[in-house]
């Protein structure tokens, strides 16, 4: 960027910081959402309390379910080619 270019588009500098951090938040949010390990976690508590008889088998049945959904979602999402916003 020229110092002309630099002049001229001074005015957007605001603009351009502000999407960059909006760009960094959304970064974040994606790899904590889609990370696995939470969900992995959540489904070994669930074995554990399904095992000490916290929980039965139709409550274990349901959220077990649930719980690799989400991982089936999760690996769907890693495997997208980058660059695929959807």
């Amino acid at each position: 960027m020229g110092l002309v270019t630099g002049i001229l588009t001074l005015p957007l500098a605001p603009v351009r910081g502000t999407a960059w951090v909006l760009d960094q938040v959304l970064l974040a949010a994606e790899r904590e959402y889609y990370d696995p390990e939470p969900v992995r976690r959540r489904l070994a508590e669930l074995v554990d309390d399904f095992e000490r008889s916290r929980i039965d088998a139709e409550e274990f049945d349901r959220r077990e379910d649930e719980l690799l959904d989400r991982l089936d979602e999760i690996e769907a999402y890693r495997r997208r080619p980058p660059g695929n916003g959807s």
